[in-house]
């Protein structure tokens, strides 16, 4: 009980102190915080930038180890392991009944789509880490303009007796507000381009899955596959 009440003590003093700019604040960099967490969890879950079961997995197929390529696959926690192995499944049976060119395409542009999917589930929730770094300096130069304006008005209605440290406690007060969106906003961006840097990488590396298992032991004028055309998907949905 204590502990909530100084918390509660904490925040009447800060909107009493810098009024409900500060608040609002205070309130964007606890979703911001909750937003990083909810994504560092699922960071971690998704097995993002640990792919040690999937690279000796590419390895191995690379070589034309089918068998232990496919097992290594399997026990990928990674969230492209799924990627990963429907990939080597399509290309054995390819090899086993053959197929059209058109097969070929149809097949990268799948795989491509469902990468891109699983990319996209890592960018969610990013854009409101964006939206946060950009509004709160604005909201917080619009609480001192609200708060300098304030002071003036106190100014203009003491007349000849003016009180400086009044004023200067007034303006220092509205200042308060830039200081606390910046104070919001500088960790906010760090953190969405790190995990926006994150996303990117997983990107980059889907792709590469996807070239390693279809054109394996094939060298590039070989290779029936588009090497560009599953990148635009992939990477579009690292930005989205």
């Amino acid at each position: 009980m204590t502990l909530i009440e100084g918390l509660w003590d904490a925040l009447a003093g800060i909107a009493a102190l810098g009024g409900p700019v500060v608040m609002l604040l205070v309130a964007m960099s606890l979703v911001a915080l909750a937003v990083v967490l909810s994504k560092l969890w699922h960071f971690a879950r998704a097995g993002v930038g640990r792919h040690a079961a999937l690279e000796a997995a590419l390895t191995a197929w690379d070589h034309g180890r089918m068998p232990e390529a496919r097992a290594r696959a399997a026990a990928s926690r990674s969230h492209l392991g799924l990627v990963a192995a429907l990939a080597m499944q399509a290309i054995e049976e390819r090899d086993r009944v053959g197929g059209p060119a058109a097969d070929d395409a149809a097949l990268r542009a799948r795989l491509g789509s469902l990468a891109g999917e699983r990319i996209a589930r890592l960018s969610g929730g990013l854009r409101l880490l964006d939206n946060i770094a950009q509004v709160a300096p604005l909201l917080g130069l619009f609480g001192t303009v609200l708060g300098m304006i304030e002071a003036f008005q106190g100014l203009q209605a003491a007349g000849s007796a003016v009180d400086p440290s009044a004023l200067a406690g007034g303006i220092w007060v509205a200042l308060l507000t830039t200081a606390a969106g910046l104070a919001v906003a500088m960790p906010t961006a760090l953190l969405m381009a790190w995990l926006e840097g994150r996303v990117l990488r997983e990107a980059q590396f889907a792709e590469r899955l996807i070239d390693t298992v279809l054109c394996a032991g094939l060298g590039q004028r070989e290779c029936p596959f588009d090497a560009t055309a599953a990148a635009p998907v992939v990477r579009g949905a690292a930005h989205a």
